[in-house]
């Protein structure tokens, strides 16, 4: 008789994530922090292993404005599309539960800390400098960069925009080993946030 493949289950949500996505009720989880800090490829595995969406801010953006966010700059420049980021992410902002990964810049805007901070737990994905040099070097996607000097350019909006980070909820370091790893602590400190035992 030949073998019947079982059909796959889908694993079973650990019993951390699931306490903790009972914990949120509405609430998101939104990853702040610099472009090349991994809030989008990190994201998508704490939305998975939470088991709620995972939403890329800059992606809804691009799809509301019909066109790239390389293009919004080019064609309107930067003050227009921080207030277009701004709606976009108010708009997102009320779907939660959800992973929300933003734009590097997103979180410098007043408005925008204070709907996530009322409506989600935030998460700064902090990287060194020489961690987003190395991932940043090959991209050539970022309207920010496109000056003489991109890595000085990088370093400056780092000390700039690293104080208005620090004032996320939790803060976890992106760093060079596996995305499993930073995922769970992600998650153990987003529960300790809310009290929840991991």
């Amino acid at each position: 008789m030949a073998d019947v493949a079982l059909p796959q289950l889908p694993s079973p949500i650990p019993h951390d994530a699931a306490a903790l996505a009972a914990a949120l009720g509405r609430r998101s989880i939104v990853l702040v922090g610099m472009m090349g800090a991994g809030k989008s490829s990190i994201g998508r595995r704490v939305a998975a292993r939470l088991g709620i969406p995972f939403v890329d801010a800059d992606v809804e953006i691009e799809q509301a404005a019909g066109m790239s966010i390389a293009d919004i700059f080019a064609a309107h420049g930067e003050p227009y599309f921080r207030a277009g980021e701004a709606r976009v992410i108010a708009r997102l902002l009320e779907q939660g539960p959800q992973v929300l990964a933003t734009g590097g810049g997103a979180f410098i805007n007043v408005q925008t800390r204070a709907n996530i901070s009322d409506k989600a737990i935030s998460v700064w994905l902090k990287a060194e400098i020489d961690v987003l040099t190395r991932r940043l070097r090959r991209r050539t996607d970022r309207p920010l960069l496109k000056t003489a000097d991109p890595m000085a350019t990088l370093a400056n909006l780092l000390a700039e925009r690293d104080p208005i980070y620090g004032e996320a909820d939790v803060t976890v370091i992106s760093r060079e080993i596996s995305h499993d790893v930073i995922v769970g602590e992600i998650i153990a400190a987003v529960c300790g946030k809310l009290g929840i035992a991991a």
